[in-house]
């Protein structure tokens, strides 16, 4: 790997160890400062390693270089202190002497400890996925903006209000207690979740960022099942539901980015290690007496992953639809259940618990109507698929139901 590609492959993978150490040391006021130091660090790697070429052990001298210039930093804000208020210095005088622990185990620690600071229901989701993104996985604000389909601006700005909120909270960069980890444990699991949909799910049509959301998604999934205060077995059972989801990633579009139907996807694509990873982690949720929506949802994809179109198949997905509505009612989940009704019962029936829904302004609603309709009425079928043509909003989406209008016609 060349220096123009080993730079930003490092900034990708240490700029946020880097940041999360030094937060943690400064104090989430001084988030600003940890990443300003970490980007420094790089700028003086772009600039030094051009010269003197890449060191030995490039990321020891990444390292070096961000203690020194975290130690310069507390160094003048100490001599600051002292002319300012010369009584503060008795209590700071070693704060900047003491070593800025970059080990592996304290960078951990710190990364988690980060998560549950930033995963805070004080701020709105969409603000927690960008400082996850910023904080946690080193993402440059463009990227977060491509991510969102919004500008720099804006992404700026949102950022900003969701500091200024935790700085207001005076939230502290911790691991909860044993006793408050698993309802603090929640939120974190949301935004998790939220950050593999945005990638999983996403309307952007950058496949590679897509793809990177989802694994981002899961590194911080597995920190938590790595650490033997936050392996519970919802938090498995997560892991396991974007394993059984990732293993279809590489199937789900063409080379051109089109969006390829589940019923048209091609096996072989699919990622055999993942889904027996998934298998693993699902099995490890599988300890005392909590059942979360993950488990049920982890247990909806893993039948996805079965390819055969076999009653048992759909009878177990449809009983898991069951048990999802009845923890957490969401539209969608009721939308996705009367598609396996109509494999287990018959499009008829299913057609009539359908339109009890009237999602009308969902265009997956209309596509899933002119699914259940085609064979039992075509024309209400492409009426149907017409109609969704013209609400879906991505290319993506429109391909995909143009399809379906065509089959409908041959």
């Amino acid at each position: 790997m060349n220096q123009g590609e080993l730079i930003p492959h490092l900034f990708r993978t240490e700029y946020r160890k880097i940041v999360a150490v030094l937060c943690n040391r400064f104090g989430f006021d001084g988030v600003e400062t940890a990443e300003d130091i970490a980007s420094e660090t790089f700028l003086t790697a772009s600039q030094t390693w051009g010269i003197t070429g890449v060191p030995p052990n490039p990321i020891a001298w990444l390292y070096s270089v961000a203690k020194n210039k975290a130690r310069n930093h507390l160094q003048r804000l100490n001599t600051f202190k002292a002319k300012v208020s010369p009584q503060i210095i008795n209590d700071t005088t070693d704060s900047y002497e003491t070593e800025i622990d970059l080990s592996p185990q304290n960078i951990n620690d710190s990364q988690l400890q980060m998560m549950f600071t930033i995963c805070n229901p004080a701020i709105p989701a969409e603000a927690q996925i960008g400082l996850s993104l910023r904080i946690l996985c080193g993402f440059g604000i463009q990227e977060i903006a491509d991510a969102f389909l919004s500008n720099k601006e804006t992404i700026n700005k949102r950022l900003f209000r969701a500091k200024e909120k935790l700085r207001e909270l005076k939230v502290k960069i911790e691991l909860p207690g044993p006793t408050a980890i698993d309802e603090r444990l929640e939120p974190v699991l949301a935004t998790i979740y939220l950050l593999f949909n945005e990638g999983y799910y996403s309307v952007s049509q950058n496949n590679t960022l897509r793809k990177e959301l989802c694994l981002e998604a899961m590194r911080l999934c597995t920190m938590l099942v790595e650490n033997a205060h936050t392996n519970k077995p919802p938090v498995n059972a997560l892991l396991a539901l974007m394993c059984f989801h990732a293993s279809r990633f590489d199937a789900r579009y063409s080379e051109n980015g089109v969006q390829i139907l589940y019923e048209e996807q091609d096996v072989n694509l699919w990622n055999a290690d993942m889904i027996s990873k998934g298998a693993y982690f699902l099995k490890a949720a599988a300890t005392g007496n909590q059942l979360s929506k993950y488990h049920l949802e982890a247990g909806i994809a893993y039948w996805n992953t079965r390819k055969e179109d076999t009653k048992q198949k759909w009878e177990g997905i449809l009983q898991f639809y069951n048990s999802l509505l009845q923890i957490e009612y969401s539209p969608v989940a009721a939308l996705n259940r009367t598609y396996a009704l109509a494999k287990v019962k018959g499009k008829a029936e299913a057609i009539v618990e359908a339109e009890k829904l009237e999602l009308k302004d969902n265009h997956f609603y209309f596509a899933l109507l002119g699914e259940l309709y085609a064979g039992i009425n075509n024309e209400m079928a492409r009426q149907h698929l017409e109609r969704a043509l013209a609400l879906a909003k991505t290319q993506n989406d429109k391909q995909a139901i143009k399809k379906r209008i065509d089959r409908l016609s041959a």
